[in-house]
């Protein structure tokens, strides 16, 4: 008998009901509303009844008000919005380690599901009875992912076996790799993407706790994101790559700064993420002339290797994108399941750098709190600025070692590591981290902050950790944004004035077109889902916004012609709220120099 009958009372076979997701009932909703399809044409499309389609188009308000996660397929009366709302932000996290390259498999995600479950609870008001309603079973998990179609995720056990041996296999392949094509240690670099939340205290600092209690408090606006790259030899660091969520932040236009003096290669974006272009952009502007200037100052052979990770930020034809002048550079991804274990950038180098900022981060807080009239409190709320910021990262940068450097390669290319016993090539010994942490700490008290090692390690392992609730919250918020700010600038709308909505409407039926042959045909259908949908909101989702700006105008117009103009109300003549100057904060004299560009 066949998966899709079954047998009724009567022994006749019957077939069983395929259910619609709800997913596909927005599709058709869209198609009718935005694409102008008729009932009887999107039944055809479908191969369903007509009479279903009218039933959802009935219901279309009802549907549209569903807001399930991507790739959440079936919704059930019975399920709590609590947990809807834990597997919206599951996905968001899913795709964040899937994009980074991180194995993610059963145990873990269950864990997070049940933490992200926990936390919702104590911000849902009325919900802390619901405290042991969700087990994050095994039963659960594998209806999770029928719902989403997720793939990638596995078995601890399969994770843990799978990334030893891919690791030992890597290292081999690397090896041989590195002997046939003749590179020698310093022609050969890795770099790797870290978030650092530069204006970040220990947790129980007084500080801290007063930021948290502020309204509007947003854990993500003092995060960027730092690309770091060195060969590995030590002997070259690359000027590193600071992506930020301002363009143009207050104190640049304060002090004037020119973003190309600064230390760092500077671009922003809404995530502060680093995008492919900003990749790109920085392999041709500053890795590409740097290696070119320390291999010819070295005299050394013109040829390189860039060490990448599969991140999406790292094109897998970049090779393609580089500059004539940089075509010596050869790039070599490490394999998925490997980053944590193999990438020199991950072992002890960033997190030695983001010891290196803390200290340097104390050390001005003590500078200033000593020879200004400002308290600790007034410093960090009025005057530690990103300008700040990126001075100390400097500082840090400039503060990892050689040795550190060199020997974050042993468990890749251990053969470019010397193994000599006396101390200036003995990797780099627990006691000086361990030193690091005692000065950070001595530090604070001088501060009188309230901490030990253990908030140190903490504050720096946080800078690396995945994304808190709230901040999946805002991202998850952030995605389902129809439109980019930009879509709202003058140039696009006088680009949209020569559209005409019949033009509109063609294409937008093309591409339900192009959309229903690949979920058709691709085998992938988690990867081009994702796809599809990002393509959906951030591009298609303006076409349709002008043709419902379109629809409304004539609405009004429309509903103005038929009703006499009435004059207005005393209230409804009073101006808007209007926008408070607030006096100019004080600013320390430039002679004191802790806030300066260079």
């Amino acid at each position: 008998m066949s998966a899709t009958r079954m047998v009724a009372k009567g022994g006749v076979a019957k077939k069983k009901k395929d259910s619609i997701s709800i997913e596909l009932k927005k599709k058709i909703i869209e198609k009718h509303e935005v694409g102008g399809l008729r009932v009887r044409d999107i039944a055809k499309l479908y191969g369903r009844p007509s009479s279903t389609i009218s039933t959802i188009l009935k219901k279309k308000e009802e549907i549209k008000k569903l807001d399930v996660a991507k790739g959440i397929t079936v919704i059930t009366k019975k399920r709590p919005k609590l947990l809807e709302n834990v597997e919206k932000l599951l996905l968001v996290w899913i795709n964040k380690k899937q994009s980074k390259g991180d194995t993610v498999s059963e145990g873990i995600t269950c864990a997070k599901a049940k933490a992200l479950y926990m936390d919702l609870v104590r911000k849902t008001p009325g919900a802390s009875s619901e405290n042991q309603a969700f087990k994050a079973s095994r039963g659960w998990f594998e209806n999770f992912k029928k719902r989403t179609g997720i793939h990638g995720v596995v078995r601890s056990e399969e994770a843990a076996s799978n990334n030893t041996a891919a690791a030992q296999t890597s290292v081999s392949e690397f090896q041989t790799f590195i002997t046939s094509e003749g590179f020698i240690p310093q022609q050969v670099f890795n770099c790797n993407e870290t978030g650092l939340f530069w204006k970040r205290m220990p947790k129980r600092t007084y500080i801290t706790t007063e930021e948290k209690s502020l309204p509007g408090h947003k854990p993500m606006k003092d995060r960027l994101t730092l690309l770091l790259c060195a060969n590995a030899s030590g002997d070259n660091k690359m000027k590193p790559l600071l992506v930020y969520h301002s363009e143009n932040p207050q104190v640049f236009k304060r002090f004037k700064v020119q973003r190309k003096q600064l230390s760092v290669m500077w671009r922003a974006n809404s995530k502060a993420w680093v995008t492919r272009q900003f990749f790109t952009e920085w392999i041709n502007e500053v890795f590409g002339p740097s290696v070119k200037k320390y291999l010819h100052e070295k005299n050394l052979p013109l040829k390189a290797l860039l060490v990448l990770d599969n991140a999406p930020a790292h094109p897998p034809g970049l090779e393609d994108d580089l500059l004539e002048e940089f075509q010596f550079i050869k790039v070599k991804f490490l394999p998925p399941n490997t980053t944590p274990i193999l990438q020199p950038m991950n072992q002890q180098v960033i997190g030695n750098f983001k010891k290196l900022y803390t200290k340097a981060l104390f050390q001005k807080c003590v500078e200033v709190t000593e020879y200004t009239s400002l308290t600790l409190r007034e410093f960090w709320k009025v005057h530690f600025n990103i300008l700040n910021c990126i001075n100390l990262i400097d500082k840090a940068w400039d503060g990892v070692t050689v040795r550190t450097l060199n020997t974050a390669w042993q468990k890749l290319w251990p053969e470019c590591v010397p193994h000599r016993d006396f101390e200036g090539f003995r990797p780099e010994p627990v006691e000086a981290t361990e030193q690091l942490v005692d000065e950070i700490v001595s530090l604070g008290h001088t501060l009188g902050l309230e901490m030990d090692g253990a908030d140190v390690e903490e504050l720096v392992e946080e800078h690396s950790q995945e994304l808190t609730t709230d901040e999946l919250l805002e991202l998850h918020k952030e995605q389902q944004q129809k439109v980019v700010e930009e879509l709202s600038s003058g140039e696009v709308e006088v680009g949209e004035g020569v559209l005409h909505s019949s033009e509109i409407k063609k294409m937008l039926r093309m591409w339900e077109e192009v959309k229903s042959f690949i979920e058709k045909h691709h085998p992938d259908k988690a990867m081009s889902g994702r796809c599809m949908n990002f393509f959906n909101d951030n591009v298609m989702s303006h076409f349709r916004n002008i043709l419902k700006r379109r629809q409304k105008q004539v609405s009004s117009d429309k509903f103005m012609m038929r009703r006499p103009k009435r004059e207005l109300s005393d209230h409804e003549l009073q101006p808007g709220p209007s926008k408070v100057k607030f006096p100019r904060r004080e600013r320390l004299p430039e002679s004191e120099g802790w806030y300066s560009p260079g």
